[in-house]
């Protein structure tokens, strides 16, 4: 990591559906990584657990309740603009239809089809961790 640029601790949900899939959001355009696929989540603030930060991100992001389950992986990645620690959960989705509030579309995938979609470089450990 590079102590000159700045750190991110972002908290990441795998919501997965009764169905055995995996809600993926896609960014949207003209910000940071516009047009990417990612699993939703978002920065951790201050005084804030993982767990706490997930379920606010997710409401506030997809406007539905989950419940956060195991931790799957924590990935450490540098972009050239800044640091960011993915801390990545297992989450089941409990209730609500998922609204693209944060982001241009979602979508409930199967865990085969991940490869269909571009995601952001941090987030390919994120897959090769659930093993598609």
């Amino acid at each position: 990591m590079n102590l000159e640029l700045p750190h991110k601790k972002i908290g990441v949900a795998v919501i997965w559906n009764p169905s055995g899939q995996i809600l993926i959001d896609r960014r949207k355009i003209g910000g940071t990584m516009g047009g990417l696929w990612e699993f939703p989540g978002g920065k951790i603030e201050p005084g804030e657990t993982v767990e706490q930060c997930i379920v606010r991100e997710i409401r506030e992001e997809l406007a539905i309740e989950i419940t956060v389950g195991e931790h799957l992986i924590s990935i450490d990645h540098t972009y050239p603009t800044f640091d960011l620690t993915l801390i990545v959960h297992h989450c089941q989705h409990i209730s609500g239809v998922p609204q693209p509030i944060e982001s241009d579309e979602i979508l409930w995938v199967n865990i085969s089809d991940l490869d269909n979609y571009e995601f952001p470089t941090a987030n390919q450990a994120i897959i090769q961790a659930l093993g598609s």
